[in-house]
Parts: C-alpha cells; structure tokens; sequence
C-alpha cells in the first residue's frame, strides 16, 4: 500500500513539473498563431487566429526580418560544425579508448579539467584571435569556434568505444590492417548510437547558440545573422509591437529541424548515451 501511494504521489509530482514544463511552449505554439502582431499577455489563447506571422516570416523580408537567410546561415554553420565536430570527437575517443601512448592519461585528465570550465570565459580571447585573422563577422569564423575546442567532449563517445570487444582489433592487427583502416572498418561500424548521438549534439551547439554569435557576427547586417540573433532582435523595444508574433513563428520554426532529427534517431541516441556510460 505504501509503495502504491508513493508512486502515486511520484507520477503526481512529474505530471505537474511536465504541466509547468510545457505551458511556455505551448504558449509560444499558440501565440505564433495569433492574428495581433505584438504581445497579447490578456489572454492565454489568441482571440484571433491566423498564419500570417508565418507568412510574413517566411515570404515577407523586410529590413527587419530576414527569416530565410537567418535559417540558411545557421543551417550552413550547423552542418559543417557539426560534420567537423562529430570527426574530432570520434578521433580523440578512439584514440584514447583503443590506443596506448605516453601522456595518455595526463592528456585525458587534462581534458577533463578544461572541460569544467565553461567556454564562454575564452569568447573574448577567440574574438581577438578570430579579428586578427579576419574571420569576424565571417561564418567560417563561427564554424572554427564551435568545432575548435569539440574534441574535448570526448568522455561519452570513449566509454562507448570501451565496449567495442578487443579480440576485433586485435584480429584486424593480424592481418595487416593500420589505426585507420580499423578505426573505419572495424570500430566505426559498430559505433552507430555513439556516431547519431555525436551528430545530434554536434548539430545542436551551433543551432541553438546566440553568445558566440553574437559576439562574433557583429557588424549590424542582418542578412549576416543567425536565427538566434535575428529572433533576438525582434525584441527590442522599438520593435516588439510589430514582431512579437513572428518571434513566435520563428521559435517553432527553429524547434522543427532538430525535434524531427530527434525523433527519427531517437533510438540510437539513448542507446549512444546508455553505452557510453558503462565504462569510463
């Protein structure tokens, strides 16, 4: 009977901070529908319904709002982040999990250390590095900065690799194969979770980020932006008023690409996460 009231009141607990969890989302769903441009905090639902936020958002560019260069840039960052990202990870995770060398373990330690703090501390000495270089205001720029420092998340992808049986490897030793040819032969095929899970996260730094962007694509042309800091701009006082609902849009817009990647990889993403915490 006890355990019957506590998982009672355990489910009760989770179905009121998934309640309090969602209300924000929903509330920015129905708002990008309403047919009043600027914020309406009277009343939950819209009075009026209409998809012209959307509309405006998507085929109605002004000065303002470039939503589809937004969406272009930050996909054009995104993708390439992420393919450099996802490469790095995976290389300082074999290499750490699968071969043996001097400082090995110091080098390990010393990632895990750095990892501890956050990068936002260095933003300012990668923005002078990157003004020296001449990559400010330069997606490429921004494509260095996500990818750069990637390998360091290393720790989850390795712990997976851990769990890729010795005995291929070392068959694969015998008969000829090099680091390379076994890292893409042998221990990637059967690294598939770990690989959608790098992806996924690889994909969602640079998707979702607004600081380094901001920071670094600061010239004030807005066909430059990404979506975070064009969205970002629609708040403004100035501007609220006559862009709020397409904010809204421009939220649930953004949130498509990654929930519909989520969802198709989900399984393997779980099972990247699960593997990678088995040994560390």
């Amino acid at each position: 009977m006890k355990k019957k009231i506590f998982t009672a009141l355990h489910n009760l607990l989770l179905a009121v901070l998934a309640f309090i969890w969602l209300i924000p989302i929903v509330w920015l769903i129905v708002t990008s529908f309403s047919s009043y441009p600027g914020m309406n905090s009277s009343t939950f639902f819209p009075k009026e319904w209409s998809i012209i936020s959307y509309k405006n958002l998507l085929f109605s560019s002004d000065t303002v709002s470039q939503f589809p260069n937004w969406f272009k840039n930050t996909f054009f960052i995104a993708i390439f982040s992420c393919i450099i990202s996802s490469a790095f990870v995976l290389m300082v995770a074999y290499a750490t999990s699968c071969m043996r060398f001097k400082m090995r373990k110091p080098l390990m330690n010393m990632a895990v250390i750095l990892n501890l703090f956050p990068g936002f501390l260095s933003m300012i000495a990668v923005y002078f590095i990157l003004r020296t270089l001449g990559l400010t205001n330069n997606h490429w720029g921004l494509v260095l900065v996500y990818s750069g420092s990637s390998g360091l998340g290393y720790l989850i992808a390795k712990g997976f690799l851990d769990t890729v049986p010795v005995s291929l490897r070392e068959a694969a030793y015998l008969d000829g194969a090099s680091e390379a040819k076994i890292f893409w032969k042998v221990v990637m095929p059967m690294s598939r979770p770990i690989i959608v899970y790098t992806i996924i996260s690889s994909f969602m730094v640079p998707w979702m980020d607004f600081v380094f962007a901001k920071i670094i694509l600061n010239s004030g042309i807005s066909s430059q932006w990404t979506v975070s800091i064009g969205l970002f701009n629609m708040l403004e006082k100035s501007l609220i008023n006559t862009y709020f609902t397409q904010f809204c849009a421009g939220g649930v817009l953004v949130s498509i690409p990654i929930s519909i990647l989520f969802f198709i990889m989900q399984k393997f993403y779980v099972e990247g996460i699960t593997g990678g915490a088995v040994k560390g």
